[in-house]
């Protein structure tokens, strides 16, 4: 194939499911970690501490499942109700709107003759979809899906809060708190230097982050279980 032709693979396109599903795991694991962490601190035997945890991984999977739908949607709304308008704009006031077209591109750099001849040609081949992506920044790779988001964040809370849950039946109690701390930590490390290299960005920066949230996180809910002090056997 042309290198002039191919098609290059460009981290935008990745940003749908990407954020969604790495969300969704990094949730999963620290979330279900923590909760394992305060009962633990708290407990000196292992079936409330596995069922909490459990408890914890079901309900967070259809909670960031749900939200991340709502939250898309939302979003899904706006761009619909955008487009509808520009829609409009382009039935109404088509000399206008090519006006404004070739203004945007003005403002990119083009001369004033050029930008009206690429707004001409453009919005002959795909008015509102020129609008849509130079006016109003909606893109085909990067509009908002929410049943895909819904779908990737809730199996990716299940596969990353389910390690914590595995871990928790396999320690020894007496050392919970320390071995889950430690192996979520890992597993967050994990996945956040795969979130930083499937982006683009600095593994360094992402792995530095959620180690340094990690720890807050399952700091605070050992401290609260162990301030409540309260032995559930």
């Amino acid at each position: 194939m042309d290198n002039l032709t191919k098609k290059e693979d460009h981290y935008l396109g990745r940003s749908n499911w990407l954020r969604a599903s790495i969300l969704g795991a990094n949730d999963g694991i620290l979330s279900t970690a923590s909760i394992i962490v305060g009962v633990a601190a708290a407990s000196a035997s292992r079936e409330p501490i596995v069922v909490a945890g459990v408890a914890g991984l079901v309900a967070g999977a259809l909670s960031m499942a749900a939200g991340e739908y709502v939250s898309v949607s939302s979003q899904t709304d706006i761009e619909t109700s955008d487009l509808d308008r520009e829609r409009r704009e382009l039935r109404d006031m088509p000399e206008e709107e090519l006006k404004e077209l070739a203004g945007i591109y003005r403002s990119r750099g083009l001369s004033p003759d050029l930008a009206m001849k690429v707004a001409q040609e453009l919005t002959a081949h795909d008015a509102l979809g020129a609008h849509a992506r130079d006016e109003l920044g909606i893109h085909s790779m990067t509009r908002a899906k929410p049943l895909e988001a819904a779908l990737a964040s809730g199996a990716s809370f299940i596969f990353g809060g389910i390690l914590p849950v595995i871990a928790a039946l396999l320690i020894p109690v007496k050392l919970m708190i320390l071995w889950q701390y430690i192996l979520t930590i890992l597993f967050l490390i994990i996945l956040g230097a795969y979130a930083a290299k499937a982006g683009g960005s600095s593994v360094r920066k992402a792995v530095i982050r959620i180690t340094f949230w990690g720890t807050i996180a399952m700091g605070v809910t050992a401290y609260i279980g162990h301030l409540f002090g309260v032995s559930v056997s």
